[in-house]
C-alpha cells in the first residue's frame, strides 16, 4: 500500500511554472532547495537530482556578479531576462556553471549541488568522459558547480536561456520533490566559495545557503552549522 501511495504521488509532482520563479534572488535561492532539477537527454533518458545548495548574484550592487555595476553583454543577457531563464556560463575554458535568473535585473541564482536520484549510472559515464575515471560514490558525482553540469549534460550551447517555467521545455525543468513535502530542513546559511577577488566585505556576505546534514553539498562550513539553532527550518517545508 505505502509503495502504491509513493507511486501515485511521484506521478502528480508538481512542475514549476513561470509564477513560482516570480521571486527575489534571495528568495529564489531558498525555496528551491529541495526541489528537483530534471534533465531530459535526446536518448530520452531523464536525470533528476535533488537541489541541496544555492548562491546568490544580486546583480548592479554584487561586487561577484557578472552583472555588477549594471554591466550588460550578449553573455550575461540572461541575468536580464525573465525569472526562471536559464543562464548557463563557461569558466575556465572548459567547465560551466548553471544559474536560474530572478526578479532583480542582472541578478540569478548559481545551482552549486545536487544530490542524485535518477540516472546515476549516465551522470558517472558524463562524469568519467571529462575526468577520465569512474565516481564510484554517489553524493560526489555532483557536489559543485561544474561537476553539476558535466553530470546533467548542461551547457551554453544546449541550455542557455531556456525558460525554466516553460510547460512545452521537454529539455530541462524542476519539480517539487514529493519525498520532502512534509520534511524539515534546516538550512544553513554562510558565505560564497571562490570569490575572494570581489573584496572581503562581498565575499563574507552570507550568500550561500545549503540543507544542513546534506552529504552532497560542495563545502560545508562547521561554524555557521554550530550557529544554527536546531528550530529553525526552511519557511518552505514548516
Amino acid at each position: 500500500m505505502a509503495q502504491n501511495e509513493a507511486i501515485k504521488r511521484m506521478s502528480t509532482v508538481k512542475r514549476l511554472l513561470k509564477p513560482d520563479f516570480d521571486r527575489n534572488c534571495m528568495d529564489m535561492a531558498l525555496y528551491l532547495l529541495g526541489k528537483v532539477l530534471v534533465r531530459k537527454l535526446d536518448t530520452g533518458d531523464v536525470l533528476k537530482g535533488r537541489i541541496v545548495e544555492t548562491e546568490c548574484y544580486l546583480g548592479n550592487e554584487d561586487k561577484a556578479s557578472k552583472s555588477y555595476n549594471g554591466r550588460r553583454t550578449p553573455a550575461n543577457e540572461p541575468m536580464y531576462m525573465p525569472p526562471g531563464t536559464c543562464y548557463v556560463y563557461q569558466t575556465y575554458g572548459m567547465y560551466h556553471c548553471f544559474n536560474v535568473s530572478s526578479q532583480e535585473p542582472g541578478s540569478a541564482v548559481l545551482l552549486r549541488a545536487l544530490e542524485p536520484i535518477i540516472g546515476m549510472d549516465i551522470m558517472r559515464d558524463f562524469r568519467k568522459a571529462k575526468k577520465g575515471k569512474v565516481i564510484e560514490k554517489s553524493h560526489v558525482i555532483c557536489n559543485g558547480p561544474a561537476k553539476l553540469c558535466i553530470s546533467m549534460d548542461i551547457n551554453k550551447a544546449n541550455c542557455n536561456k531556456l525558460d525554466l517555467g516553460d510547460p512545452e521545455n521537454d529539455i530541462l525543468w524542476i519539480e517539487d520533490d514529493f519525498q520532502m513535502e512534509n520534511s524539515e530542513i534546516q538550512v544553513v546559511k554562510t558565505s560564497r566559495i571562490g570569490i575572494d577577488s570581489a573584496g572581503e566585505e562581498w565575499a563574507r556576505k552570507p550568500l550561500r545557503f545549503y540543507i544542513a546534514g546534506n552529504t552532497s553539498v560542495s563545502k560545508l562550513d562547521k561554524r555557521a552549522e554550530k550557529q544554527l539553532e536546531s528550530h529553525i527550518t526552511s519557511p518552505y517545508f514548516p
